[in-house]
């Protein structure tokens, strides 16, 4: 429970992990970019315990890449979830022509016998209110991790291309010199 409010190694060491895995993942930018805005997506409903199933289901969908899409889930976690139900819950409101938060004692959420006439009131909401604020958020993941993947992957192509061009021209060095030996001997 404590490793999932405040990792060991830190907030900012963390998510740096968890961002240089989705950079190193295989594929193309696109498919990478999908993976991940469909994980942000579904991180803005409020199904709590189905969140990868959901983004697995989507990424699939759409042909994004699975791996990057439960990265994508990590959108949502024990710092990002208050202000995004609230924003949800109170979207949703809107946009159903409600007003207000309901009156909700956790006492009789959690022990009575209608505790699902409790939680529809207070999901309903979340879960209309999730829908644009969850494609907002996916676009914005999706360019954002589209860009940078695509940057990572130019810049490691280079990289290798260089490597090689270097081993080719230390190689062909040595060979050069033997074969000056060669025709010195012959004259």
């Amino acid at each position: 429970m404590r490793e999932s409010l405040w990792p060991r190694i830190g907030w900012k060491r963390a998510s740096l992990y968890v961002w240089r895995r989705v950079w190193r993942l295989s594929g193309t930018p696109h498919a990478i970019a999908l993976g991940v805005a469909a994980g942000a997506f579904v991180s803005f409903t409020p199904f709590l315990g189905f969140h990868v199933m959901m983004a697995l289901l989507i990424a699939w969908v759409l042909r994004g890449n699975l791996i990057a899409a439960v990265f994508g889930t990590m959108v949502g976690n024990p710092v990002s979830y208050p202000p995004i139900w609230f924003a949800t819950y109170d979207l949703g409101n809107r946009l159903l022509g409600l007003s207000g938060r309901p009156n909700v004692n956790l006492t009789e959420l959690l022990m009575g016998g209608k505790a699902f006439d409790v939680i529809l009131p207070v999901m309903v909401p979340m879960a209309i209110g999730a829908v644009p604020l969850g494609l907002a958020g996916a676009l914005a993941a999706y360019f954002f991790v589209k860009t940078a993947v695509s940057a990572y992957q130019l810049r490691r192509r280079e990289q290798l291309e260089e490597r090689a061009l270097s081993r080719h021209v230390e190689d062909a060095v040595p060979a050069a010199a033997g074969n000056e030996s060669e025709n010195d001997e012959q004259e």
